[in-house]
C-alpha cells in the first residue's frame, strides 16, 4: 500500500510539471518577453492604488527579465469591465507604481494589438518596459478567441505566464496565446504557487491541519472533500459553520445558513469519521444583534444562539481549541477567515488563528495561506513574512487543490 501511495505522488508530480519550463530555463537575451501578469490591484475613487501586494509579487520576475537583457511587454487585466474601455479599470496607474519599484522607464500603451504596438515592442531599449492597457477591454479576451490571441502573440518572441490567479480561466492571454509560441514558461509567481501547493498536496508532514473559513460552505465543498483524504484535522470556522450547527438541530438565530446544504454537512461529518479525520467545529461564537461593528455583542453557545442574534466570529473556547490543534501541527493550510474580520469587534478569532499559525511556523511547521480573504487578513495583521507562503491565487488555488486542470498551467506544457 505504501508503494502505491508513493507511486501516486510521483505520478501526480510528473503529470503536473513534466515538460513545463520556468523562467530560469529560458534564454531571454535581447528577446521580447510577452508576459501575462496579475496586476488586478484595487483602486480608490481617485484611481490611486490602495494595495500593491500583486505588484510587489511580480517584481522579482520582471527584475530577472531585465537583468538577462530581455524586453518585458506586459499583459494584464484589472477588474471586470463590461463596456469596453473604462477609465476606472485602466492600468495606467500601475505604470507609475512599476517605475517606482523597478527604477526603470515603463511606457504605457492604450492599444494592445496592431502594427503600432508591434513597432513599440521592437523599439524598446534596454531597461525599458512596455505596459499594455487592460486586456479585458476587448471582449475577445474572456471569450478566448483564437484570432485575438494570435494578434497578441505577435508582440513577443517568448511567452511567460506569471498570473497564477487567472490560470483557471481559458482566456486568450492566459491560455490560448501559448499555442503560438515555441518558447514559453512560467514566471516566479506561477512557479512558487505550484510548488507550494504541491508541498501541501503531495509532500505534507503529519499532523496536517486544514482550517476552512469564510461565508459559504458551497464555495468550499470540493476542496473539503479532497482534503478529507489527506488531513488529520479539519477546523471549520466563519459563516459556513452555522449550517453545520443547524444540521445538528441547533438554534442559530439569524446566522448565515445555506439550507440546501444541510444534508451535505451531515455527510461531511460522517465522511470525516470514516476517514479518521478530526473535524472540529467552533463550540462558541461572538454574536451580534445586527451585521454591524457597533452591534451589541454576546458570547454564545453555537447550538443555542438567541433568535435575534447572528454569529459573527468564533468565540473564546473555539479560539483556544483551534490554537491548540494548530500548535500541534506540522503542515497547515488556511483558507477563509474565522469571522467578519473587516469589523474590528469581530476580528479576534481570525487574529488568534493567525497568531497560532505564525507560532507553529516558527517552531518548524509549514504553513500555506490560501489566498483571498485569508491573505488579506494575514496582510492586515502584518504577518505575511511570518508564515511559509501566502498565495495570491484565490480561486485558482482552490481549483488546483480540488484536482482540476488549470487551462493557464496546461497551456505552458509543450
Amino acid at each position: 500500500m505504501t508503494f502505491v501511495i508513493f507511486n501516486d505522488c510521483l505520478s501526480r508530480l510528473f503529470h503536473k510539471f513534466e515538460l513545463m519550463k520556468y523562467l530560469n530555463d529560458l534564454n531571454l537575451v535581447q528577446k521580447r518577453v510577452l508576459i501575462r501578469l496579475d496586476l488586478n490591484v484595487p483602486l480608490n475613487q481617485q484611481l490611486q492604488i490602495t494595495d500593491n501586494t500583486r505588484i510587489l509579487a511580480v517584481i522579482p520576475t520582471l527584475k530577472k527579465i531585465l537583468a538577462e537583457g530581455g524586453k518585458p511587454i506586459i499583459l494584464s487585466h484589472l477588474g471586470r469591465p463590461k463596456k469596453g474601455s473604462e477609465a476606472k479599470f485602466s492600468l495606467k496607474p500601475v505604470a507609475q507604481a512599476l517605475e517606482d519599484q523597478l527604477g526603470v522607464k515603463v511606457i504605457f500603451s492604450e492599444r494592445i494589438i496592431g502594427e503600432e504596438v508591434e513597432k513599440k515592442t521592437k523599439s524598446l531599449q534596454k531597461n525599458e518596459i512596455l505596459l499594455l492597457e487592460n486586456v479585458r477591454f476587448h471582449k475577445e479576451e474572456t471569450e478566448g478567441e483564437k484570432v485575438f490571441a494570435e494578434a497578441l502573440s505577435r508582440l513577443g518572441d517568448i511567452y511567460i505566464n506569471d498570473a497564477f490567479g487567472t490560470a483557471h480561466r481559458a482566456h486568450a492571454s492566459t491560455a490560448i496565446i501559448a499555442d503560438f509560441f515555441k518558447e514559453k514558461g512560467a514566471g516566479y509567481v506561477m512557479q512558487a504557487e505550484l510548488e507550494n501547493a504541491e508541498k501541501v498536496l503531495s509532500q505534507s508532514e503529519k499532523p496536517f491541519t486544514a482550517i476552512m473559513g469564510g461565508a459559504k460552505i458551497s464555495d468550499k465543498i470540493l476542496i473539503i472533500e479532497k482534503l478529507l483524504d489527506k488531513v488529520d484535522n479539519l477546523l471549520i470556522g466563519g459563516g459556513m459553520a452555522y449550517t453545520f450547527f443547524k444540521a445538528q438541530g441547533g438554534q442559530i438565530g439569524t446566522s448565515l445558513l445555506e439550507e440546501e446544504h444541510l444534508e451535505l454537512t451531515k455527510k461531511l461529518i460522517v465522511d470525516a469519521q470514516v476517514k479518521n479525520v478530526r473535524l472540529l467545529l467552533p463550540p462558541d461564537s461572538w454574536a451580534g444583534d445586527k451585521f454591524d461593528n457597533e452591534a451589541n455583542r454576546k458570547l454564545v453557545n453555537n447550538l443555542e444562539i438567541p433568535t435575534n442574534y447572528m454569529g459573527l466570529d468564533i468565540g473564546e473556547k473555539a479560539s483556544q481549541l483551534f490554537q491548540e490543534v494548530i500548535l500541534d501541527s506540522k503542515t497547515i493550510l488556511w483558507n477563509g477567515p474565522m469571522g467578519v474580520f473587516e469589523m474590528s469587534n469581530f476580528a479576534l478569532g481570525t487574529q488568534k488563528v493567525a497568531e497560532a499559525i505564525v507560532e507553529a511556523t516558527q517552531k518548524g511547521a509549514y504553513s500555506l495561506i490560501g489566498g483571498g480573504d485569508s491573505a488579506a487578513a494575514i496582510n492586515q495583521l502584518g504577518m505575511m513574512d511570518k508564515v511559509s507562503y501566502v498565495s495570491t491565487g484565490g480561486g485558482a488555488l482552490l481549483e488546483y487543490m480540488e484536482g482540476k486542470v488549470l487551462p493557464g498551467v496546461k497551456a505552458l506544457k509543450s
